[in-house]
């Protein structure tokens, strides 16, 4: 449970960071 919760949060804030390169450039 707890690895799946840092596997979500992660895919979460690798997804953000994509919208905010892609929204840069």
């Amino acid at each position: 449970m707890f690895l799946m919760d840092i596997m979500i949060s992660f895919i979460l804030m690798v997804l953000l960071l994509i919208c905010v390169l892609v929204g840069v450039a």
